[in-house]
């Protein structure tokens, strides 16, 4: 009886911390039809005098390196006007591939340099600070190596700063290869969750934004201000977007107006993007939050930010959930506790909060949004399936253990004509983490839930203990696809 007790007071605390987390999906649609006929303002008189630095960091990109060059000296800017700093810490042949088209571009009249450093100090937040120490520009834009900027950037940005006080206009990211399988699918499903409605939400409705690394333009003033690049997060986008508008500096969302992407097409890259991200975000949140809360700011956005921040830590409690789902089947068919799971199920609200805030990320910018909402289940089981990849990195971030910016390989996979290739240089390097062995131990475990509920007819439990086992079994079984393939390469 005492462990069936311990169960499930870990089981009704997992949840209370989830239904926390994700019923904030009501207030996010709740401000998205409050604030929904409000527009950024902008200048429809853009006279592009202004000076303005484009950086491109990049670290091993040879695949992409020339395209995103290509397409940043297309932006329709007069050149005199538009400086180009590639901030190329490659230890590859990426060196030589951007050093010739660097050289081709500078013969037709771009002023574009490549800054190379002795060491990846401070990767790429070190990066951004070292070109930023020449850059001339008033306005400093940003491009990873996987983005396309649109020809008309900086018409389309430029025009947002509006007075002395934005600092940061910010677009939304738009996913090149979407349709590329059911993982970038996915991604997209999850990315246009923040990008559509939470960015757009917090930005109108008054709350802290943050620079999300790239498809977005500074005010070198600002960064300044703010206290520069900072290279003790693995997100020192958000770290210096929580500093500079603590600082008092405003920035502007566009919703409606996008920048061209290359989503990760490979599991191992996806978790290991997901792990810098949670783990950047969690390290952030220790850092900033005191400041938050020390600021001279309104209550609400105090609050908000302090979710914004923290809601990471309902990873640890999703994988809990996971594990604590299999006993609880036999538990509830053995012991008095009917009563009790029958209250248990209000934390279905958590669940449908969440669809809710995706439905609207969908239905408000997609014509095939039904298509693309009814994708929700596998996200959902995705997002239990990465509980064990995003926990580690929580738990890392909240004992301080630092760790290397592991950059998201770029594999130039756009359609499904590009396949993954097996002689792709990067596609090699990526290795299968320990965690993927215990990933599929756990889709196992869940096994064994999904046919004790089938076994003792509990039809409500089922759907949950099925997208657990489909997640964990969809991650590891994807992890392993890339070290069969690598066998394969080397014979």
């Amino acid at each position: 009886m005492l462990f069936d007790e311990i169960v499930l007071f870990a089981y009704i605390f997992s949840l209370l911390i989830l239904l926390f987390f994700g019923s904030h999906g009501f207030i996010m649609i709740y401000y998205h039809f409050k604030y929904r006929k409000i527009e950024p303002k902008e200048s429809r008189n853009l006279n592009p005098q202004e000076l303005v630095t484009i950086q491109l960091p990049l670290y091993n990109e040879m695949y992409v390196a020339e395209r995103l060059i290509n397409a940043v000296c297309a932006i329709d800017y007069p050149k005199d006007k538009l400086e180009i700093q590639v901030l190329d810490d490659s230890t590859d042949e990426t060196v030589n591939v951007v050093k010739q088209i660097v050289e081709k571009k500078k013969t037709e009249g771009f002023d574009i340099q490549h800054i190379r450093r002795n060491s990846r100090q401070g990767f790429k937040a070190g990066a951004l600070k070292e070109g930023l120490k020449t850059a001339k520009g008033k306005y400093v834009a940003i491009f990873d190596a996987d983005f396309i900027p649109k020809k008309d950037f900086l018409k389309n940005t430029l025009r947002y700063f509006t007075n002395e006080n934005v600092g940061m206009v910010q677009t939304r990211w738009e996913h090149l290869n979407e349709d590329y399988s059911i993982l970038t699918k996915i991604q997209a499903l999850a990315l246009d969750g923040h990008f559509v409605i939470e960015q757009s939400v917090r930005n109108k409705a008054g709350f802290f934004i943050n620079f999300n690394g790239t498809g977005g333009i500074w005010k070198k003033e600002c960064i300044e201000d703010a206290g520069n690049w900072h290279a003790d997060t693995l997100t020192e986008d958000l770290d210096l977007s929580y500093r500079a508008q603590l600082k008092g500096w405003k920035f502007i969302y566009l919703r409606d107006f996008t920048t061209p992407s290359e989503l990760p097409a490979e599991m191992n890259a996806l978790k290991a993007q997901q792990f810098r991200w949670t783990k950047g975000a969690i390290e952030t949140a220790k850092k900033i939050l005191p400041l938050v809360w020390k600021a001279h700011i309104p209550l609400r956005i105090k609050l908000q930010s302090t979710f914004h921040l923290t809601n990471n830590i309902v990873f640890p409690f999703i994988l809990l959930a996971g594990i604590l789902n299999v006993p609880l089947v036999f538990i509830k068919n053995a012991g008095p506790y009917w009563n009790f799971f029958n209250f248990m199920a209000i934390f279905v609200v958590a669940f449908i909060s969440s669809f809710m805030m995706y439905y609207y990320a969908q239905k408000d910018v997609y014509a095939d949004w039904r298509k693309k909402i009814a994708l929700f289940p596998l996200f959902m089981a995705g997002s239990m399936g990465l509980a064990l990849n995003n926990t580690r990195a929580v738990i890392e971030g909240l004992r301080g253990k630092k760790s290397e910016f592991v950059r998201t390989p770029k594999f130039k996979v756009v359609s499904k004509q590009d396949m993954l290739n097996k002689n792709n240089k990067y596609f090699a390097t990526l290795k299968v983490d320990r965690s993927a062995f215990v990933e599929l131990l756990l889709a196992l475990y869940c096994l064994v839930g999904v046919v004790a509920s089938v076994y003792f007819m509990e039809i409500a439990a089922l759907p949950f203990q099925i997208m657990f086992f489909l997640g964990f079994a969809g991650v590891s079984i994807l992890s392993f696809r890339q070290a069969i393939l690598n066998k394969k390469a080397a014979i």
